[in-house]
C-alpha cells in the first residue's frame, strides 16, 4: 500500500521486528498453558509456573488485545464524531478541499472523514481509523497558521503527512495489531513509530514541498514565533549537537527530534537519519553547540559584541522577532519565508545540500534534484503525532508536531515517476547560480528572484507572500529525482 519509494528505508524492517516479537509472545503464553495443562494431568507441581499471579494477567491482556484494540479505535472514532466539527463543503471548505486533494494525489479510494477539534492552544493533528473508515483530525490552532493571512502552505504540508499515514496504511488494525507489543519495549517501538513519522514527511513533502520551512517554524517556535525561526540555523543543529543524550531523546521519542526532522525536509539526499545524528552542516554559526564545555562559550561582552555585528548587517524589520498575529501589518518587515530560509547572520557557509529547499537554487523553476521527501500508535491510537496524535493508544492529547515528541491541498508537486530512487539525485546548478544562493552583496535575504514567489514585494494582510492580489503560489519542484 502507498506510492513506491515513499518509506523510510527503516519502516518495513521496523514492522518485521515488531510483528517477530508479538508472534513470538503470543506462542510463548500458548506454550506456557499447554505445559499447565500437562502438568496438571500428570499431578505434578503446576500451580507456580502457570497461575502465578503475573503470567495470567500478561496472558490475559495479550490474548484479548484484537478486542481492546477494536473497541479503542470504535471509542476514538466515536469520540471525533460528537466533539469535533467535522470539515464539509459547507464547514471549512478550504481545510476539506486540502484533505481532498491529498488524498486524490496520493490514490485513496475514498476521502477520509475530517474534523477539526478545540486545540486549546496545542499544535496537533493525526490520523486514526476505524473498520474501513479513515480519519484526519486537525487541531483548531492549525488554522491560525494555515490562513490565506499566516502560512497556507504549512497547513497543506500538514494534511498531506497525515493523509500520507492513511495511504501507507499505518492506521490499519492488523497493522497495530501485529506491531503492538513492541511498544512495550525500549526503544523498539519508538523506532518503528519514527520511521512511520519520516515516511509521512515524505508524502508531505510530495504534496507540498515548499510547505516544510513553515512546518519546522511551528514545529520549534509554535503558530505565532514560527514566522520568527530561521530553519537553517535549526536544521544545521542537528549536526552540530553531539553526545549520548541527544542522542538518547532522539531514540526514546515517537518523532524525529525537531532539529533532525528540519535536517531530514532540507536535505533530500538521503532518508532521515534514526539513530546516529546527521553530519552535513551547511552553516557554521558564532556560538558552540551544547555539547561543548563552557570554555568557548562567549562572555557577557563577547556576546553584546555579536550582537552589535548582526544588527550592523540585520535587515530592516528583521530584528522584531515578537510574533506574528492574525490582522497584524507586517509589510515593513521581510516575509514569512523570507526570514525562515535567510542565510543565519554571522554564520560561514561550510557546506551544500541537495536540493537546496524549494526556494533556493533549485527551486520550482529549476530542475528536479532530490527526493520526494505513524504514525505509530499503539492500540490504535492516531498516529501521525507532529501532525500526530499520540502512540500510545489513548485518546489524542498530543500533536503533530507536539514537543518534545511530536499533516496538511492542492497537488503543487508533480506525480513521482516510477523509479524508486527518492534518496539518490545528484545536485544539479542552475545557470549563473552563485556561491550564496540565499544572499549576494551581504544581504542574506537577497534580492527578489524570479523563481522566489516569497521573496517579492512586501507582506501584509492580504497578500502574505508578497506576490500581488490574485496570485498564487507556484507549483513545487518534483520530489524525486528528474
Amino acid at each position: 500500500m502507498g506510492r513506491r519509494g515513499m518509506r523510510h528505508p527503516w519502516e518495513i524492517p521496523m514492522v518485521v521486528i515488531a510483528a517477530v516479537i508479538s508472534v513470538l509472545t503470543v506462542l510463548a503464553l500458548i506454550s506456557i498453558g499447554i505445559i499447565t495443562i500437562w502438568l496438571a494431568a500428570r499431578g505434578d507441581d503446576w500451580e507456580s509456573l502457570g497461575f502465578n499471579p503475573l503470567v495470567v494477567q500478561i496472558a490475559a491482556i495479550v490474548l484479548s488485545l484484537p478486542l481492546l484494540l477494536w473497541i479503542q479505535r470504535a471509542l476514538i472514532y466515536a469520540q471525533m464524531r460528537v466533539f469535533g466539527v467535522r470539515m464539509s463543503p459547507t464547514q471549512f471548505p478550504e481545510g476539506y478541499r486540502m484533505v481532498a486533494q491529498a488524498a486524490e494525489e496520493f490514490g485513496l479510494r475514498r476521502v477520509p472523514d475530517a474534523y477539526v477539534l478545540a486545540g486549546n492552544g496545542t499544535i496537533n493533528a493525526f490520523a486514526s481509523g476505524h473498520g474501513f473508515r479513515r480519519t484526519v483530525v486537525v487541531y483548531s490552532d492549525l488554522f491560525e497558521v494555515g490562513g490565506t493571512v499566516r502560512d497556507p502552505e504549512a497547513l497543506r504540508f500538514i494534511i498531506g503527512h497525515e493523509v500520507g499515514h492513511l495511504a501507507a496504511g499505518h492506521v490499519s488494525y492488523f497493522r497495530l495489531l501485529f506491531t503492538q507489543l513492541a511498544y512495550q519495549i525500549p526503544f523498539v517501538g519508538m523506532a518503528l513509530s519514527r520511521s512511520q513519522e519520516y515516511t509521512a514527511d515524505n508524502y508531505g513533502y510530495l504534496h507540498t514541498p515548499e510547505g516544510s520551512w513553515g512546518v519546522m517554524g511551528v514545529l520549534a517556535g509554535g503558530k505565532y514565533l514560527n514566522a520568527e525561526v530561521n530553519v537553517h540555523e535549526l536544521a544545521d543543529r542537528a549536526a552540530s549537537e553531539k553526545g549520548f543524550w541527544v542522542h538518547l531523546t532522539q531514540w526514546q521519542s515517537t518523532h524525529p527530534v525537531n532539529t533532525w526532522r528540519a535536517h531530514a525536509l532540507r536535505d533530500r539526499s538521503a532518508p532521515g537519519r534514526m539513530f546516529i545524528r546527521p553530519g552535513k552542516r551547511l552553516f557554521e554559526g558564532p556560538l558552540p553547540a551544547g555539547s561543548t564545555f563552557s570554555g568557548p562559550y562567549p562572555t557577557p561582552s563577547e556576546a553584546l559584541g555579536m550582537l552589535a555585528q548582526a544588527d550592523a548587517v540585520r535587515p530592516a524589520g528583521s530584528g522584531d522577532q515578537w510574533g506574528r498575529f492574525v490582522g497584524g501589518d507586517y509589510s515593513a518587515r521581510p516575509s514569512m519565508r523570507q526570514m525562515q530560509q535567510a542565510a543565519p547572520l554571522l554564520a560561514r557557509r561550510v557546506g551544500s545540500i541537495a536540493p537546496e529547499g524549494p526556494s533556493g537554487p533549485a527551486g520550482p523553476t529549476a530542475p528536479p534534484t532530490g527526493q520526494g521527501g505513524p504514525t505509530g500508535g499503539p492500540a490504535g491510537g492516531p498516529t501521525g503525532g507532529p501532525f500526530g496524535g499520540p502512540s500510545n493508544g489513548q485518546a489524542p492529547t498530543g500533536g503533530y508536531g507536539a514537543a518534545p515528541a511530536g499533516g496538511y491541498g492542492q497537488s503543487s508537486a508533480p506525480a513521482a515517476p516510477e523509479d524508486d530512487s527518492m534518496y539518490g539525485a545528484t545536485r544539479i546548478s542552475r545557470p549563473g547560480e552563485t556561491a550564496d544562493p540565499y544572499g549576494q552583496g551581504g544581504d542574506p535575504y537577497g534580492q527578489a528572484r524570479p523563481s522566489d514567489p516569497y521573496a517579492q514585494g512586501p507582506q501584509h494582510g492580504e497578500d502574505p507572500y508578497g506576490q500581488g492580489p490574485g496570485s498564487s503560489a507556484p507549483s513545487g519542484p518534483a520530489p524525486y529525482g528528474g
